[in-house]
């Protein structure tokens, strides 16, 4: 172990920097800061010009931030749109990494990079988080039925296909889902009037 490194620290290759210590607690997120008011702190924290609009989604590992470039029409050729992304991302990324160190130090999560022209997004930089779990036989073959018809490449592929397929057609469900978890977690910040 690296002097200072503490069990759960992660350095990101891309230079964003230290993830902070590990979560307790499942979808408990009790350690990590609270993150509502990333969109705005953005917003605000983003030069000027960048983006015409600004996406930020969080989850308990990572921030993503996607913008719609600035001056760039809708109707732009793909090529064109390649170019343009292409361009944008070489010459922010020394800003984007500052931005990315402030906000992981205020947030606790690992910021990733997008930017968007049209229907067309360019992800720069993202998580792709292991997930653990222990399939019966019935549910590795609905994997391997996948993998084998050429949907996914691989078992890991196929479970992330799935989740994706679920998200989309459970979403209201999972909205309300989202909303009773953050009534929980206001109850348990208050714990019991005593």
């Amino acid at each position: 172990m690296r002097p200072g490194h503490r069990p759960g620290d992660d350095t990101r290759e891309h230079g964003t920097g230290r993830r902070g210590p590990g979560r307790r607690g499942g979808w408990q997120q009790g350690d990590l800061p609270p993150a509502d008011d990333a969109q705005d702190w953005f917003a605000g924290r983003l030069p000027d010009g960048w983006f015409d609009a600004l996406d930020v989604t969080v989850d308990r590992e990572e921030i993503v931030v996607v913008g719609t470039l600035s001056g760039v029409a809708a109707d732009t050729p793909p090529g064109e749109v390649e170019g343009r992304l292409s361009r944008f991302r070489a010459d922010t990324r020394e800003q984007r990494m500052a931005v990315a160190q402030e906000a992981q130090a205020r947030y606790a999560r690992t910021v990733s990079w997008g930017a968007r022209v049209g229907q067309h997004t360019a992800l720069f930089t993202h998580l792709a988080v292991p997930v653990m779990t222990r399939l019966r036989q019935p549910e590795r073959a609905v994997l391997d039925t996948l993998v084998d018809a050429g949907v996914a490449r691989s078992r890991s592929d196929a479970l992330a296909w799935s989740v994706k397929l679920v998200g989309q057609h459970a979403e209201a469900w999972l909205g309300e889902l989202r909303e009773a978890m953050t009534h929980v977690d206001d109850l348990r910040a208050r714990g019991p009037q005593l």
